[in-house]
């Protein structure tokens, strides 16, 4: 018995070695963290509005734009929802793409304005430090809708922007904390967004208010090798969920037009869908390819502006990191805010084929290069 025991001892204290190991260097790492790259370069964060719009940003995670939608890589005809949404007075902006390959690296340069190109990635990551802390916590775009008295609600349809319980910004958030496991994933249970932001909007009725809605529709093929059916069978489930995506999106337009005809609405993906790829991870790999790089950076964009006028500057909306810049200044009536635009290119973090770092894989033209970024 005691020979068992010795033996569990052991075990225990290799396991706890190994904990030590793993969890020291994280704790150096959020110690030393740097936000230095999101500092703003002029006073944006004093905007101040002088139109007043709810404002609605809508993300269907992983959707594709409609121009891609056409190339062989997806061959598929969206011309009917493409057609629905100008019918409702929707501006949709094919050319437009992310600048980053997952949702939180694409949101977190989104919502700070800023470009930050993975901050020092090391050849183990997954995802960018401190995003989630970012996106649903402290950043500028929600800071500037606080500051202009606006009530700012995050709807999302799982927990996998909260799972590590990020203090958050918003007013109001449709998950709770405590609905939220330990050791949670983020998909482990699912909220109808529609409800959540109808109840919202009710609520809300005599207030200016922000909300940012996502879902994880239409997605993306697999992420793990292990789990690709094929890049063929990986193109027709994405597709079968883009139908599902286009009855969702039309439905949240038929509610937010319900009760707020002359509202902001942004449709904006965080990603393309990947399709090409047999799964997501193999776009880490040196790819010079025109349509698989756009498979995985082209999004879709849609905006339906106050009565109907866009400014006469939206041709600035080539990439996700000026989005904003572009809606505040639209906001403010003051132009001033476009001098200090990111540059609009396009960054993965390559580990297969070439030396492992982040590379730049589309530049400001839209033409495909490949050229390591360094700080």
């Amino acid at each position: 018995m005691f020979k068992y025991l010795r033996k569990i001892i052991a075990f225990q204290f290799i396991i706890a070695v190994v904990a030590i190991v793993w969890v020291i260097p994280r704790i150096i790492e959020s110690q030393s963290y740097s936000f230095n790259w999101a500092k703003q370069p002029d006073a944006i964060e004093n905007v101040k509005f002088k139109k007043r719009p709810n404002v609605y940003i809508i993300q269907p995670d992983g959707y594709v734009s409609f121009n891609e939608m056409k190339n062989e890589l997806y061959d598929y005809d969206n011309s009917k929802f493409e057609t629905f949404l100008e019918d409702n007075n929707f501006k949709v902006y094919n050319n437009f793409r992310s600048n980053y390959y997952t949702t939180l690296s694409s949101n977190t340069s989104m919502f700070t304005m800023k470009h930050h190109y993975y901050n020092n990635p090391k050849p183990n990551f997954n995802e960018l430090y401190n995003a989630r802390e970012i996106m649903a916590g402290s950043n500028p775009v929600v800071s500037i809708f606080k500051q202009n008295n606006y009530k700012t609600s995050l709807i999302v349809e799982s927990p996998y922007l909260l799972v590590n319980r990020p203090k958050l910004n918003y007013n109001y958030c449709n998950i709770n904390y405590s609905e939220i496991p330990f050791l949670s994933k983020g998909f482990e249970f699912y909220k109808n967004v529609n409800e959540d932001l109808e109840a919202a909007i009710i609520k809300n009725s005599k207030s200016d208010n922000f909300y940012f809605i996502e879902k994880l529709s239409p997605g993306h093929i697999s992420t793990l090798e292990k789990d690709s059916k094929g890049k063929e069978e990986e193109r027709k489930i994405y597709l079968k969920r883009v139908e599902e995506a286009n009855k969702w999106l039309k439905s949240m337009i038929g509610i937010i037009n319900n009760y707020d005809n002359n509202a902001l609405i942004v449709i904006v993906s965080d990603h393309g869908g990947f399709v090409g790829f047999d799964y997501t991870r193999q776009s880490k790999t040196k790819q010079t390819d025109r349509d698989l790089l756009y498979s995985v950076f082209s999004v879709n964009l849609a905006i339906k502006w106050p009565d109907n006028i866009a400014p006469e500057f939206d041709d600035k909306l080539t990439t996700s990191v000026n989005l904003f810049r572009v809606l505040f200044s639209y906001l403010s009536n003051d132009k001033k805010y476009l001098n200090h635009l990111q540059d609009d290119k396009s960054f993965i973090i390559i580990n297969n084929e070439s030396p492992f770092g982040v590379y730049e894989m589309i530049n400001e033209k839209g033409e495909i290069v490949f050229f390591e970024y360094v700080n």
